[in-house]
């Protein structure tokens, strides 16, 4: 029978392993925390902000059940909080491991649907992500009514076998739909990333597994035990690492904007979509006419520039970034799909959603029909949203633009410019109906083109 701190804890192997533990909890804290203050990047209610989250939460709850179910520390005195059913069967269990592979699985599930099936997933992430969290639960529930751990938290090998099952299943379940999606032409590694993310995490579990089972079954070896432990909790490290640092579905968030921001400020920018951002050099400097059609004007890279300017003193600038957008996602050719999905995912996380970063004002109507859209990459995917967003821009932007200071800014800067533009501003007081150089019948007119000149 073991005996000494093998039975105990608080050999000095023990203490090696918190510590290994402590650290690899820090980096992953480090790895998710710091690129957001330091770059700032928005916090939304998608889940791509809240799986990440829930992705930490486990990986704590796993590393410290870990810890306090295999009595790696020695206390002197049974406390309440050193419950074995407690650590070792549910925060261990579902909210442990059960939890970690569920969003993992959970955000697999989501690449698929997006890049395979070209939609977005039939079942919100809120909604499956605790269905297949469910057998996890049924199984922590089944221990707790039989009640076969023993005074330190061991298990017998009739039990230990279907725990370690269970743990082997999701693995599987991850494997399965990352296989499915290996074809992917995938813009940023995140196949490779994955495979090699997977490839790491099963090798960690099949030793954390091997390590669990002899650590459960043979508790009278006293080397064993030592040596068992110190593997699971330190492999239970290495594995939240590894995980946390698998592609997500959201690419421009994981792999660019927290990595070089600087480089690649835009998704256009990173997807290689040339002149992003609507500069059009050749045409910088040519003669502009307040009658044109607004989507013509905006082509115009410092009326654009001017009028962006006074959006974002009036907190309206959401729409023109939306334009921008949009006017992007037009360039990619239609077979690109894989560039496409990219970007439509991008513009609806941003622009669309509820509660999104940038969220536009369109109706509920064609809200949905983006949302619940049976293709990702359809060419008129957010034409009636632009429709919308353009009407607003004219009827409200545009018309207290031309008696703002920025646009006698504007006027100055380019009657500077020895090759400027001859722009005389027109006269609100005098445009009526018609005459007004926004009027409705441009909005008509416009919307019968495609996103290479968007309307």
């Amino acid at each position: 029978m073991a005996s000494g701190c093998a039975k105990r804890g608080g050999c000095p192997s023990d203490y090696v392993a918190v510590s290994i533990a402590v650290i690899c909890f820090l980096v992953l804290l480090s790895r998710s925390v710091l690129p957001c203050l330091i770059h700032k990047a928005p916090r939304n209610n998608s889940s791509s902000f809240w799986i990440p989250v829930i992705q930490v939460f486990s990986s704590f709850n796993l590393l410290f059940s870990t810890m306090m179910s295999i009595n790696l520390l020695q206390f002197k005195t049974k406390h309440w909080w050193q419950y074995c059913y407690l650590w070792s069967v549910w925060v261990e269990g579902p909210l442990g491991f059960g939890l970690l592979m569920s969003c993992r699985i959970t955000q697999a599930f989501q690449l698929y649907f997006i890049f395979v099936k070209k939609r977005l997933p039939p079942v919100k992430s809120y909604v499956f992500l605790p269905l297949v969290l469910l057998p996890w639960i049924f199984g922590a529930a089944i221990v707790q009514a039989k009640r076969p751990l023993d005074s330190q938290c061991h298990m017998g090998l009739e039990w230990t076998l279907p725990v370690a099952g269970l743990n082997a299943l999701y693995v599987l379940a991850l494997l399965a739909f990352t296989r499915a999606i290996r074809h992917v032409e995938f813009r940023f590694d995140e196949l490779r990333d994955l495979w090699k993310g997977i490839l790491v995490s099963a090798t960690s579990v099949a030793l954390w597994v091997t390590s669990f089972v002899l650590n459960e079954i043979h508790t009278d070896t006293s080397w064993l035990q030592v040596t068992s432990r110190f593997v699971l909790l330190v492999t239970a490290g290495i594995l939240v690492i590894v995980f946390f640092s698998i592609s997500s579905h959201q690419p421009l968030l994981s792999q660019i904007s927290f990595k070089n921001r600087q480089e690649f400020p835009r998704m256009g920018l990173a997807l290689g979509i040339h002149d992003s951002g609507l500069l059009f050099r050749k045409e910088e400097v040519r003669p502009v006419d307040p009658n044109e059609p607004l989507d013509k004007l905006l082509l115009n890279k410092r009326f654009r520039k001017s009028l962006m300017e006074f959006a974002e003193s009036c907190y309206a600038g959401e729409t023109l970034h939306f334009y921008e957008e949009v006017y992007e996602h037009g360039k990619i050719p239609e077979g690109d799909s894989i560039r496409r999905i990219y970007m439509a995912r991008h513009i609806m996380e941003k622009f669309i959603v509820a509660g999104a970063e940038m969220e536009v004002n369109v109706s509920h109507k064609t809200r949905q029909e983006i949302l619940t859209t049976q293709d990702l990459t359809h060419l008129d995917l957010f034409k009636n949203a632009l429709n919308e967003v353009m009407q607003l821009i004219k009827m409200n932007l545009v018309r207290d633009y031309w008696s703002s200071t920025f646009f006698i800014k504007f006027k100055e800067e380019v009657a500077m410019d020895k090759e400027g533009w001859s722009l005389s501003p027109p006269r609100m007081s005098l445009i009526q109906g018609s005459d007004d150089p926004f009027y409705q019948e441009h909005m008509s007119r416009s919307s019968t083109s495609r996103y290479s000149s968007p309307s």
